[in-house]
Parts: structure tokens; sequence; C-alpha cells
């Protein structure tokens, strides 16, 4: 299982893929790859899914140069890529300090 400091450091240089879905949101939502490295850089674990479908996957909060907050998904299976399951910005509806849940 990948390690938090490998998926910074994957994120950042860009040694990640996008699964179908997370590649269809970052186009309807318009993120693009310079925000997944920045938010990436020093990304934070906010929830964790050991037992998630395929593989384990964990919920992380970073933030872009501009100040933005993403939360990126990201499976944690020991593979090449780090592959990105979704991005998205947290709704402030739904996330307190965009890293807990309401």
């Amino acid at each position: 299982m990948k390690a938090i400091d490998q998926v910074r450091l994957d994120l950042v240089s860009g040694n990640y893929d996008l699964s179908r879905h997370a590649f269809i949101r970052i186009g309807e939502r318009d993120i693009s790859e310079l925000e997944i490295r920045e938010a990436g850089a020093e990304a934070t674990i906010i929830e964790e899914y050991p037992e998630d479908k395929y593989a384990p996957s964990c919920l992380l909060l970073g933030f872009t140069r501009s100040v933005s907050p993403l939360h990126i998904q990201v499976s944690l299976a020991d593979t090449p890529l780090v592959r990105i399951i979704t991005v998205y910005e947290p709704d402030p509806n739904e996330w307190i300090d965009h890293s807990v849940r309401r």
C-alpha cells in the first residue's frame, strides 16, 4: 500500500492516472492538472476507506496556490501510477473547514 508521502510526490510530479469518473468530473468542474499538482503537494488525509471496492483509498484535502480547496480521492494500491478516483471542490454546506463532514 502506498504511503501518503509517496502519493504526494506522485501527484506533484504528475505520476498519476485518472479513473474514467475523475476524467469526466475534472472537465465538468474545470479543474486543471496544475491545480491537482498544487493541491497534491501538501495534501492531508481527511478520510480513509480501507474497505473500498477495488483497493484501499483515502480522501485528501489540499489547496491550490490561489488557496482554493480541493478534495482528491486516490487509491492506495501499490501501483506505478497513483489512481485518482475523483476530484472536486468541497461544498461548504457539506464540510466544516473543508475537512469534516457536517
